[in-house]
């Protein structure tokens, strides 16, 4: 039976991180995976560029239950420490928008950097190889895996949600959390498209692949969140930024919010058109919005939409503006794990240390990244708390003595 200080399950993000991390402090470090491809969630992330993290980011990007535990891994480790590092790799990168911070070329120079570091710590690394059971054996860990027994003081669960089941996500590191005594905290598809019963949505598909600003909200309380982002039109409901930052604070039954014309005083503008022009309603608001919305949002009051602004009722510009600028509506739910970047809930954190990630229930376990119930905001926010994460265990592991 082979034996390592630290065996991490999962190489994505967080455990190829963590895996090298450990490895330069000089421990005998295994990483396990049971995919075929290497971090195949970075990848793909960012439109293939990888949004590696954001310059931004601090607790109050983050949802969790517990929602003060991020704060300490997430201060200890930075993003400004995670952009040196890429800096050191010589890896060109940009930033888009709010903070948002982008390889120039591919995402795969971001996993090399990782197998690097990996390499440069002498980490072990079976891919693919499953690990069909882990037990308590007195002081250590035994491990079943495909490759054989392998025995340790302590292992890392770094397998990730349920999000993207296509390559490879799966609730392996839920079931060895219970196994152990944890609690999980429910979890959900975020960063998500929303979706509305098609007979409701109808009026709207005619509008799929249109994008604008907009400002929605839900919630209440300390359960609000609130977004001004671009959204997209799609055949079943609405994605873009705005929707899939919203996503993870919706509930099933609520209602979502939406401002259409979030940068504009709409009632305003309309009035002050009134004044100013002979042109029909449904032309000048074209005007404001784009033209598509218009004419769909109008398509059932045709007298209104043809009706010239001037002899347009005040209290009927009123009325659009409101039904504009505070359009509720209750989505039916949401494209799924299958289109989900994230997933929401996860280990609760009330169980686990701040300061390592170690297990309150079982000395020498450890949770980072996405499976434990800390959720960032769309924009490089869950690769920093991967790396934050990371970072905190990978400096708690111990190497054997004698």
């Amino acid at each position: 039976m082979q034996t390592f200080d630290a065996v991490v399950i999962g190489a994505g993000a967080a455990g190829l991180f963590c895996a090298g991390i450990a490895g330069q402090r000089g421990l005998r470090v295994l990483l396990v995976d049971h995919a075929e491809k290497l971090a195949e969630k970075i990848r793909i992330s960012g439109g293939g560029r990888c949004n590696f993290t954001n310059r931004e980011a601090g607790p109050a990007n983050f949802l969790s239950a517990n929602p003060h535990f991020c704060r300490s891994a997430l201060a200890r480790y930075t993003a400004h420490d995670f952009i040196a590092l890429v800096q050191r790799h010589r890896i060109a990168f940009h930033e888009k928008h709010k903070g948002q911070l982008f390889c120039d070329g591919s995402s795969d120079e971001i996993v090399a950097m990782l197998v690097r570091e990996c390499e440069q710590g002498g980490v072990t690394r079976w891919q693919p190889c499953a690990v069909e059971a882990i037990r308590r054996a007195g002081k250590t860990f035994e491990l079943d895996t495909d490759r054989g027994p392998v025995r340790s003081a302590q292992v890392v669960i770094a397998t990730g949600g349920l999000s993207i089941p296509k390559i490879g996500a799966s609730d392996f590191g839920y079931r060895i959390a219970r196994q152990f005594g944890h609690r999980i905290v429910e979890t959900r598809p975020a960063l998500v498209p929303l979706t509305f019963d098609a007979a409701a949505w109808t009026p709207f598909t005619p509008l799929a692949g249109l994008s604008l600003p907009a400002r929605v909200e839900t919630g209440e309380g300390r359960t609000r969140g609130q977004f001004l982002e671009d959204l997209l039109f799609t055949h079943r409901g609405l994605s873009g930024p705005a929707i899939l930052q919203i996503s993870t604070y919706w509930r099933p039954g609520e209602p979502i919010r939406l401002d259409l014309a979030p940068e504009l005083d709409l009632r305003a503008a309309l009035r002050a058109a009134k004044t100013l022009s002979r042109r029909q309603l449904g032309n000048e608001l074209a005007e404001i919005l784009p033209r598509r919305l218009a004419e769909t949002w109008l398509a059932d009051q045709p007298d209104l939409a043809d009706r010239p602004l001037p002899e347009v009722r005040d209290r009927d510009l009123e009325r659009l503006s409101s039904e504009l600028e505070r359009w509720e509506l209750t989505p039916s739910g949401t494209e799924g794990y299958r289109k989900a970047e994230v997933t929401a809930g996860g280990v609760d954190t009330r169980a686990l240390s701040s300061q390592s990630m170690e297990s309150q229930h079982q000395g020498g376990l450890y949770f980072i990244g996405e499976v434990v119930d800390v959720t960032g905001w769309l924009g490089g926010y869950n690769f920093q708390w991967a790396w934050a994460s990371a970072a905190a265990c990978a400096g708690a592991l111990q190497a054997a003595r004698g």
